[in-house]
């Protein structure tokens, strides 16, 4: 599993811009600035819709105070459900949704969650990390994927 010290993935996730989907490139999104990902195991699932994305959303100004550049959520999902999730959300500006259809970063970053007992198939563990520069500076990951306490964005703006 991924953890502090650590370069993050050099892989490509995809996100939906103005003209239809786009790729990003993770490495070229945390070049040469701090930036906080964090994973859900679902779009559109309790905790990850009613506590986790919010909490981002509400805290992006503390954040940005504390020097971060950008704030982006990853879950293992398509680009039009993470769109689609952004804006029943009004997560606006202050999230990038990040759709990881492919699970190639949480692949790369051992973050697979198996919940094929629930027919949910494989996701990413609940986590939130802060990287500077490209390299992990900090990481949380729930041991009870379906509550968020360690990965809460509180919790990363204590950890800044």
């Amino acid at each position: 599993m991924i953890k502090a010290g650590d370069t993050i993935p050099d892989v490509s996730l995809k996100q939906m811009g103005a003209d239809g989907p786009q790729d990003v490139n993770l490495t070229d999104y945390c070049a040469n600035r701090k930036v906080v990902l964090f994973g859900v195991p679902g779009a559109f699932t309790p905790t990850c819709s009613e506590t986790h994305l919010p909490g981002f959303v509400q805290a992006q100004k503390d954040l940005a105070g504390k020097g971060v550049a950008a704030v982006g959520c990853i879950s293992v999902a398509d680009f039009f459900v993470m769109n689609a999730w952004g804006k029943s959300t009004n997560v606006g500006e202050a999230v990038d949704m990040l759709a990881d259809g492919n699970s190639e970063f949480t692949k790369s970053a051992g973050l697979e969650l198996d919940l094929s007992a629930f027919g949910l198939g494989t996701r990413c563990h609940r986590f939130a990390m802060v990287v500077d520069n490209g390299v992990v500076t900090s990481i949380a990951v729930e041991e009870n994927s379906s509550e968020a306490t360690v990965s809460t964005a509180e919790s990363v703006l204590a950890s800044l």
